[in-house]
């Protein structure tokens, strides 16, 4: 009689076969599947370019860009602007509490933190020596327009937090990356599915086998409900002496559904940035005008929430700076040609400019 063993895997796995089917791993992933990671990331890079493009800055300092600003806000959610006097230039990064807080559960006290760390020991080590650089400097964060005489150690020990939205009761803002990387992973799917439905309009099924010993030549084909609908695969193995079952539980989609909800999702995320969108739900008939123009969702408070945020720090910063920045929503997110060019996108931004009263020279 057989007696209870603890097989060694490792082998089978250097070799590349998988335990469980006794094939190749490849040959559980040469399918469709690898399409929804490549489509989370296509639509990753879709989500950061509307969200970094919703606003445009303006006269900002040498080494800094409008879309710099906003990409480190998708993925941070909320920084800092300040001056270094080490090699007189302003910066913008990402920060830490670094003292108390007010009677607003405002930070007092915050210092700046490097933005991001390699992978190797050479930029492990790098980023530990910034890190450890950058905790020395503290900086006084600025809430309210400088009215009073400006002097240099405002200058040099102050700073202003550049927010993406308006925090919530916590000073940290969740950041936009992390808030829709969830719905992005539910898009991801949709096209997917979408090709599963038109390889098999009937949906996956199962097939009948007669014993568990069988069920590794079923496995070959699929290795889970879940991951055949997303790989397009038909069959996933049942034991048991029934015939071909449904295992969807009801009718198959059209695939023409399946985009359709990938539509209203899509446009339940640019709501969420405020952006014109074509409404939550759109009908599958003819619609009328009216009906469009009641169902469309046109730039909303969401978007003059992200605006009123970064024109506020703007308004700080050049209170004790005279830098004269700004920041204003962009042509191609309201869809209207301000500037007269006949274009509503954003055309060379740096020959723009706003005037700004002169100020003195810091003492």
């Amino acid at each position: 009689m057989g007696h209870p063993t603890l097989p060694n895997l490792e082998p089978l796995i250097a070799a590349g076969i998988d335990p469980k089917t006794g094939l190749p791993i490849k040959a559980g992933s040469n399918t469709a599947c690898g399409f929804k990671p490549a489509n989370k990331t296509l639509l990753r890079i879709l989500d950061e370019q509307d969200a970094i493009n919703r606003y445009t800055w303006y006269n900002l300092p040498e080494g800094l860009t409008s879309q710099m600003i906003e990409r480190l806000l998708y993925y941070k959610g909320q920084l800092i602007f300040f001056y270094s006097e080490i090699d007189d230039k302003f910066y913008v990064m990402p920060y830490a509490l670094d003292g108390g807080i007010d009677f607003y559960g405002r930070f007092t006290r915050v210092h700046p933190i490097p933005v991001a760390a390699g992978t190797s020991d050479a930029d492990k080590k790098r980023y530990q020596q910034q890190r450890d650089y950058l905790s020395t400097i503290k900086l006084k964060p600025l809430y309210d327009i400088k009215l009073d005489e400006l002097t240099y150690d405002d200058l040099v020990s102050s700073c202003v937090i550049i927010r993406d939205y308006t925090e919530q009761l916590s000073q940290t803002s969740i950041p936009r990356q992390q808030l829709n990387d969830p719905l992005l992973d539910v898009m991801s799917d949709c096209i997917p599915f979408m090709r599963t439905a038109l390889l098999n309009a009937t949906g996956v099924q199962g097939m009948r086998v007669n014993s568990e010993d069988e069920q590794s030549n079923v496995l070959a084909a699929s290795m889970s409900i879940d991951k055949a609908a997303l790989n397009g695969q038909k069959y996933v193995p049942v034991v048991g002496a029934i015939d071909f079952q449904e295992l969807t539980g009801g009718s198959v989609l059209n695939s023409e559904d399946f985009m359709r909800a990938m539509q209203s999702l899509d446009n339940y995320r640019l709501s969420l940035y405020g952006l014109d969108n074509g409404g939550l739900f759109q009908k599958n008939t003819h619609m009328l005008q009216s009906e469009q123009n009641l169902n469309a969702g046109k730039a909303s408070l969401a978007l003059q929430d992200g605006l009123i945020c970064r024109q506020n720090a703007c308004d700080i910063i050049n209170s004790y700076t005279g830098l004269g920045i700004w920041c204003e929503v962009s042509e191609a997110a309201i869809g209207v040609d301000m500037t007269g060019d006949g274009l509503a996108v954003e055309n060379q931004p740096e020959e723009k400019s706003y005037d700004t009263e002169e100020t003195e020279d810091v003492q």
